[in-house]
């Protein structure tokens, strides 16, 4: 059974084009071919990257962090009430009016002091500035690294420059020791992303930000298998040089460098607007969608490859629109928060009062009053 099912997935028809099969991509005459065995290393290394990460955000992201004046906040604990607690943990962190009622009732608070109070439980789980900022320079440290090496590796290549060369002699091209480098380390950081994705901060994004690894880690996996490699390298450099910057912006905004993050914002704005919807899909798509019926007839796998590359697409444009929201809050307001964050909610001046007062009210009505 799973002999046949691993023959019916490794069919060369759904790989490779037309009267080419696995013999072709075997290593000879000096040439080196992409080996699906090459992608097993990619998730222990993932586990590696986990390490790296903690050493880094602990010896290299905290210090520096420091250094800026960031530190973990001081939050103020809720008040203890074993009923609300209980709700909180076993049924909802957001009840409903109706459920507000009820538990008021069972308390002997006021509606507004229950809501009050799980608001400022909700508060307490969400992360705080201290562990963005570790996050994000851990972020910004991989892509800054992985966009150099990409570019020092693939600059004098004819390909990089002129699409038109992604396709010549394809399948039957060589892979080079920077791809296979730049792929593997590529591929174990989306593991690693996607392995600590429930421990990390997290987004309203956190459904996209999923897909996207799923679908990053299934392109580059199918790329690397069918010998697409030289595109999947430049998809991969398309994503990197925004990503850079959206985190650089992330490490000012946590430091309270306000114009300095404004200004990046703009950059990584601009840029992403021109990487990610301009670039790729009127270069990278274009190039992987109308060039090569000229060098092969289409089969299966170049149509699997342009509907993920377009799910990529998809997925651009949802975080354009998170980040034009973003631009207009700029330009007409002020710009305080990531739109793609969990932010802490916010209560007025005199709704704290009000909660103080409430409270000393109910604090004298159970017999402790200290006048």
């Amino acid at each position: 059974m799973i002999e046949t099912i691993s023959e019916w997935f490794w069919w060369d028809r759904l790989w490779l084009p037309y009267n080419l099969t696995w013999s072709d991509l075997e290593d000879k005459e000096g040439r080196a071919y992409a080996k699906v065995s090459h992608l097993y290393v990619t998730v222990p290394l993932s586990f590696a990257f986990l390490v790296i990460r903690y050493l880094f955000e602990r010896f290299v992201a905290t210090p520096l962090a420091g250094c800026l004046g960031i530190k973990e906040e001081n939050r103020y604990k809720v008040i203890s009430n074993s009923v609300l607690e209980h709700y909180f943990v076993t049924h909802s962190k957001n009840p409903g009016q109706a459920d507000i009622e009820g538990l008021s009732k069972k308390c002997s608070w006021t509606a507004r002091q229950v809501e009050r109070w799980f608001r400022k439980r909700r508060n307490q789980e969400r992360p705080g500035v201290l562990k963005k900022f570790r996050e994000a320079s851990w972020r910004f440290f991989f892509y800054l690294s992985a966009f150099i090496g990409g570019l020092v590796a693939l600059h004098d290549k004819e390909w990089f420059y002129d699409t038109w060369e992604v396709w010549v002699g394809y399948p039957k091209q060589s892979m080079l020791n920077s791809q296979y480098w730049y792929y593997v380390l590529e591929m174990s950081f989306y593991w690693s992303l996607l392995f600590s994705i429930t421990f990390d901060v997290k987004r309203k994004d956190f459904n996209e930000q999923i897909i996207h690894h799923l679908a990053t880690l299934t392109l580059l996996a199918f790329s690397w298998c069918a010998n697409y490699i030289r595109i999947g390298t430049l998809v991969l450099l398309t994503h990197d040089a925004s990503d850079i910057l959206l985190e650089s912006a992330k490490l000012f905004n946590y430091a309270k460098w306000e114009r300095t993050c404004n200004s990046l914002f703009v950059v990584f704005a601009i840029v992403f607007m021109v990487t990610r919807l301009v670039i790729f899909p009127f270069w990278i798509i274009h190039c992987t969608w109308v060039y090569p019926p000229y060098y092969y007839p289409p089969f299966f796998g170049y149509y699997f490859f342009n509907v993920m590359l377009v799910i990529l697409l998809l997925l651009h444009i949802f975080w354009a629109y998170l980040i034009l929201r973003m631009v207009k809050k700029f330009l007409f307001g002020s710009l305080t928060k990531d739109e793609r964050s969990d932010n802490e909610e916010e209560e007025s001046e005199n709704s704290m009062t009000e909660e103080c007062e409430g409270h000393q009210k109910v604090t004298n009505g159970s017999g402790v009053n200290h006048h």
